[in-house]
Formats: C-alpha cells, structure tokens, sequence
C-alpha cells in the first residue's frame, strides 16, 4: 500500500509505502493502544484526584451510609408497626372467637341441642381433595391478609350481634314457657270434675263451676303449672286452704281444699314446684284439688292450659 502525503508550504509531495505488518501495527496503535493510554491517564488522574483528597471520599462514603441506615431505619419501624397492628387485630379477634365460643355454649344448652352435633370446644370438621392450581398458588400479599381480617372481624360481630339477638329470643321464650300456666297440678291422680255448668254436689242444682277438679289420694302432691309469686296462702271460705299463684301478664291459677299448704307468701316458685299436699278442706266431698286458672282477673277454662304442654 502506498500513501502520498503533501504540504501546502513546501509544494511537494512524500510517498510512504506499508507492508501488511506496518498497516497492522499502525490500526493497532490507533485503535487499541492510544485509547488504551488514554483511560489509563484518566485513571491516573482520577486516583491522584482521590488520593489528593480522601475527606471529600470520606464524607461522601459516610453520606451514603447515612441514607442506607436512614432507609433500613424506616423499613424496620414501618415492618414493626404492621406487626403490631395485626398482633392486635389477632388479639381482637381471639377475643370475638372466645365470646361467640361462650354463646354459641350457652344457647347449645338453653336450646337442648346436641353437644356432639354443636360442640364450640372444637374446631368445624372440614376437608376436601387438592385443587387442580394448588400447587401453583402464590402467597397472600400483607394487603390482602390485612383486609382477610377486617372482612373476618366484621363477620364475627355479625354473627356475635345475631347469636345475641338469638339468646334474648330463646330466654324470653324460656321466660314465657316458666310463667305460662301449661300442665296438671298434680302428679298423680284424675280429672274428676270439669269447669262450666254442673250439677252442685252439694244442692244438686244446676250451677257453674270456676275451675277444674283432679281427685287423688290424701297427700298426693300438688304443683304449680307455672312460675311464679305466691300471693295468698291460708283459709279461705268455700276453698278450705288454698294457694294462690300470681304468675305475669294477667295470670293467676288457684289450688284449692289443700291438706296442708307448703309456700308461703311473698315466696317466688317454679314451675313444677311442690307448694301444697292433697285434702279434703273447705267444701269439698273427698280429697281432690280445686285448679283455677284467671285471666286478666276472669276465670278462664283451665283445660286449654292442661292440653297447651302435650
């Protein structure tokens, strides 16, 4: 290869012939060598630039990590908080769980259900095969798990407002069924005389008769059909020794031609409570119990109150 160089001052012109090795050497040294020396320059410039002032690395370094501490600072406090607010929003639902636990107990028992059916000591059974993208599920984002327990909070409020509502209805229920005058006031023993017209026993003439009478043995056991407050208990003319039963909402029952009494006063029974003993007191042909049944102060067929417990 041949190169012709020229000068403008001097008017002539050179020619400069290179081999392959000379062309070689020269792309070498253009390409490679001269920027090659010029990084290294630079480098060297750079180190005596950094050598010539190690507090401005210094402060630089500390600066950084400064803003590292400053970052891994905030991340922990910020990862703190969040455990904190779920340890809480755990505390809070242990306490729902335990609450509806107690309910869940007490109306298993005021309704009778089967324990083994509802048993709140024990987690619900639950079960069912692996799903097809069970192995490709992702895990649950903080997000996600944080909004999961404020929808299973709210949940368990509901249910603990409704189970609450469901206790009220069951008690008063209960309540009703206590004070309801329901059943017979003897535990042994037959109907011996119903209520309404009848012939008197006594004159034979045709005359009503305010309440029920069950016969039985001397000394059976008399009981209250309802719950109650005992409001009168002594002699009374025609009744012989009687007991009287205020019950609520407009219900009184009477037992009438006791042998002797057994409440007193003042006295609050239950129902099915043991209050007289059988006899044959006041006006009365053999030993039976008077049964009157009052409604709003109006005596009232006690028979539909004996048929209301089957």
């Amino acid at each position: 290869m041949n190169i012709v160089l020229m000068t403008r001052s001097k008017g002539y012109s050179g020619l400069v012939t290179l081999c392959k090795k000379k062309l070689l050497a020269l792309i070498l040294g253009v390409f490679v060598i001269l920027p090659g020396a010029l990084l290294y320059a630079g480098y060297s410039v750079g180190i005596s630039h950094m050598r010539a002032n190690p507090d401005e690395l210094a402060v630089a370094m500390q600066s950084e990590l400064d803003v590292q501490r400053l970052q891994i600072s905030e991340v922990t406090r910020t990862a703190e908080e969040n455990m904190n607010a779920l340890a809480l929003k755990l505390g809070q639902l242990q306490s729902h769980v335990i609450r509806i636990d107690a309910l869940g107990s007490r109306l298993t028992k005021m309704a009778k259900l089967d324990r083994g059916e509802f048993n709140f000591d024990r987690p619900p059974a639950q079960g069912g095969p692996v799903g097809a993208n069970d192995a490709n599920a992702s895990a649950m984002s903080v997000p996600d798990f944080v909004k999961s327990l404020q929808e299973l909070t709210a949940q368990l409020e509901d249910r603990a407002q409704q189970m609450n509502v469901l206790e009220t209805m069951i008690m008063t229920r209960n309540l009703q069924a206590e004070v309801m005058p329901t059943g017979r006031p003897i535990t042994r023993g037959w109907l011996s005389s119903y209520f309404g017209l009848r012939t008197d026993p006594f004159t034979g003439r045709r005359v009503h008769h305010s309440g029920i009478d069950f016969a039985g043995k001397m000394d059976s056991d008399i009981v209250s059909v309802a719950a109650g407050v005992v409001t009168f208990s002594g002699k009374r003319s025609g009744y012989g020794n009687l007991v009287e039963v205020n019950h609520g909402n407009g219900y009184v029952t009477r037992y009438g031609h006791c042998k002797e009494n057994l409440v007193h006063v003042g006295q609050t029974i239950k129902k099915g409570q043991l209050i007289a003993k059988m006899g044959t007191t006041g006006r009365s042909t053999g030993p039976h119990v008077h049964f009157e049944v009052m409604r709003n102060g109006r005596h009232v067929d006690p028979k539909r109150y004996i048929h209301a417990s089957r």
